[in-house]
């Protein structure tokens, strides 16, 4: 080797677990796109004296096969970080793999909370961060009679006990709860007992085809019962990727919480945003779990950099101490809990855009147990429009 030739990288393996096929594969497709932008910055880097090596597997919504390509992921190819999961049912199903193999998951996913593993980087927002706001501008604006419909498993029912212990000591009330299995499109009954119900406000926490099958019945049922037009809908799940998919009429008007939407206007968003279009196409759509899988690339990669190499304690100490200018405004790790302190916004779709209309006035805290958080002063909650 001459003198003036650089010498080789090193190469960094990662894992990659998201299912861009089965009854999610909209939102998993998104959260890839993300996390391959993120990796093809990091290694044009010519500061950077490593790459990352993605390896790639599609769980396809299935249990069985995370577990089964999260084994071979740390055991055959010798992964120390892997990058994935959506639904809280697929991190549950590989935490115990992770956690023996003492390697490290980067978990893009908003989530229910009540959880803190060594483990895991949480990047996605705690019930704090999405449900709590929302529940907070809803108590102050109207009564809040809550129909809620979700999907049967850990995400939903968490989402369900969390709205009743906040709206009820505040006068509110949960008139019914029905949650279907993953994947069931049977929605019909479900309309139906909506419409027995006559409530004020309707509470969305399904996922995928589920909800997908739920929006359209409703849009149609709305034909037949112009009230249901009057019914206030809230999403903890709705995204840009999701509004596309559907069509813009029949989610007008819907309420949505998270932590990023296409709508925030700054600097950092529009460069994440350009890059992505520019890399994937003027077609598509990233969501909230696009922005923090690439994200979860970033705080990688610069723990690698403090480091000085992809350790796994080494990286967690690292990355808690870093903090970021991200798309979704002033980000930083929390060391008592290694989850993502972020700025809760509210967005309502109109015309097929997720707009947002209200924003925390900085970054929150994050409280996965919600160890810290005063229900009883959720009405009094501040924020900016």
């Amino acid at each position: 080797m001459s003198a003036t030739q650089p010498l080789p990288k090193r190469v960094i393996p990662v894992g990659i677990l998201y299912s861009v096929s089965g009854d999610y594969a909209v939102i998993g497709r998104e959260m890839l796109n993300g996390i391959l932008l993120a990796i093809e910055e990091i290694n044009a880097n010519p500061a950077h004296e490593f790459t990352l090596a993605p390896i790639i597997r599609d769980p396809q919504g299935s249990l069985d096969l995370y577990y089964d390509y999260c084994h071979d992921l740390l055991y055959r190819h010798g992964v120390r970080h892997v990058i994935g999961c959506y639904t809280s049912a697929a991190r549950k199903t590989i935490l115990p793999l992770i956690e023996g193999a003492n390697a490290l998951l980067w978990h893009s996913a908003r989530y229910e909370g009540f959880e803190s593993s060594n483990s895991v980087i949480y990047l996605g927002a705690t019930p704090n961060q999405h449900i709590l706001p929302m529940l907070s501008w809803l108590l102050q604006q109207q009564a809040a009679e809550i129909y809620h419909i979700g999907s049967n498993y850990v995400w939903s029912w968490e989402m369900d006990r969390i709205t009743r212990e906040a709206v009820i000591p505040a006068g509110g009330s949960v008139v019914q709860s029905k949650l279907l299995p993953l994947g069931d499109e049977n929605v019909d009954a479900l309309i139906a007992d909506i419409i027995a119900c006559r409530p004020k406000v309707l509470l969305n926490t399904m996922v995928g085809k589920s909800a997908y099958s739920f929006y359209r019945a409703w849009h149609q049922a709305c034909q037949q019962h112009p009230w249901l037009n009057e019914v206030l809908k809230l999403s903890l799940t709705l995204c840009e990727p999701e509004v596309q998919l559907i069509g813009a009429e029949a989610l007008e008007g819907y309420l949505v919480s998270a932590s990023w939407f296409q709508s925030i206007d700054s600097a950092a968003n529009r460069r994440f945003l350009s890059s992505y279009r520019q890399r994937f196409g003027e077609h598509v759509s990233p969501s909230v779990d696009s922005e923090s899988a690439w994200l979860a690339g970033h705080l990688l990669a610069r723990a690698i950099v403090r480091h000085g190499n992809a350790d796994v304690e080494g990286v967690r100490n690292a990355v808690l101490q870093d903090e970021m200018d991200s798309p979704a405004g002033q980000i930083r790790l929390d060391a008592d809990n290694n989850h993502c302190w972020l700025t809760p916004h509210l967005a309502r779709c109109h015309n097929g855009r997720l707009e947002s209309f209200w924003q925390a006035d900085a970054a929150v805290k994050p409280d996965p147990w919600l160890a810290w958080v005063d229900l009883a002063s959720l009405t009094h909650r501040g924020g900016s429009a």
